[in-house]
């Protein structure tokens, strides 16, 4: 049979297979911006996880558009997915309605309230942010900066949170003009770190790696060093972060595990979607490069 089969160069199909036994060996997996590093990076973990128990993934970006959003759903239902991983901060309440309708197993990054197929991912935001506030005020910062994610996404919002919480927890003042918001991009983490400037920080945490690399060229063109004048760190940990200049410290957020708790969740809720889905948690950690250092009592 195998050597028939190598023969004729069949090739299985996948179509016909799902219409017989119900089952597309299918998985949808929506992001938010398919540029940002972070996110192919949990594709590529979600794909090696679905690979190996025989599934395909089909990949949507919302760009951070609700009505995006609805036409990414849209499209993975005509496909009759077998489940969709939302690994966005958006929400949309008639979005979650339809899928839970239509009985789809989903599972949510942060955004999601556990229900029958329907899992979510918590990320411990507050860990890595305290672990970051604390390293830099054992290095002698008090004028601490935070760059924040655009106020509309969830986790942008429980980061800004996380890191007053640490300052005011580590018994330093907040000061407005050292928190800016920005859109989670480079040239936002460029401008808002050309603003960031005027209210004089030693130290910066930014939302995400991204805007931390906006933020190091802004320090650079304004004449300044880092971390000699100013000490940067971002946050996910994205593969770019290492090869920076100077290498990145960052909060490390695991997309593999982000990935294959995601994937684990649909599998169960699709075996049994009668069945509640579960929460999960992904840790953060600090990882000190050389983007930090002493703070330097001639400046500022």
């Amino acid at each position: 049979m195998r050597e028939a089969i190598r023969e004729l160069d069949y090739v299985p199909n996948r179509t016909a297979k799902a219409l017989v036994s119900g089952r597309s060996h299918l998985f949808g997996v929506i992001v938010s911006d398919i540029t940002n590093p972070f996110f192919p990076e949990i594709i590529q973990g979600f794909e090696e996880v679905a690979i190996g128990h025989g599934y395909e993934i089909m990949i949507t970006s919302s760009n951070y558009d609700p009505h995006r959003m609805e036409q990414c759903v849209q499209r993975l239902i005509e496909r009759s997915v077998d489940g969709v991983a939302i690994m966005t901060s958006e929400f949309d309440q008639a979005v979650m309605g339809q899928l839970t309708r239509l009985k789809v197993p989903t599972v949510f990054l942060d955004v999601g309230t556990v229900g029958k197929a329907v899992s979510n991912i918590r990320v411990d935001y507050e860990r890595g942010i305290r672990q970051a506030v604390t390293h830099l005020i054992e290095l002698g910062h008090e004028r601490i900066g935070f760059i924040s994610g655009p106020s509309t996404l969830k986790s942008a919002r429980i980061r800004r949170e996380a890191f007053l919480t640490a300052l005011s927890d580590a018994g330093v003042a907040n000061d407005d003009s050292l928190v800016i918001e920005s859109n989670h991009a480079i040239d936002g983490g460029f401008f808002a770190m050309q603003k960031l400037i005027e209210a004089n920080p030693t130290a910066v945490l930014a939302s995400n790696d991204l805007t931390a690399i906006g933020a190091l060229r802004a320090i650079r063109q304004a004449g300044l060093s880092v971390p000699g004048d100013v000490s940067v760190i971002g946050f996910d940990d994205i593969h770019l972060a290492r090869f920076t200049d100077p290498p990145l410290t960052t909060i490390r957020l695991a997309r593999a595990e982000v990935a294959a708790a995601a994937f684990e969740a649909l599998l169960q809720s699709y075996n049994d979607r009668d069945a509640m889905g579960c929460e999960t948690q992904v840790s953060t950690s600090l990882v000190v490069r050389e983007s930090t250092g002493p703070r330097n009592a001639d400046v500022f």
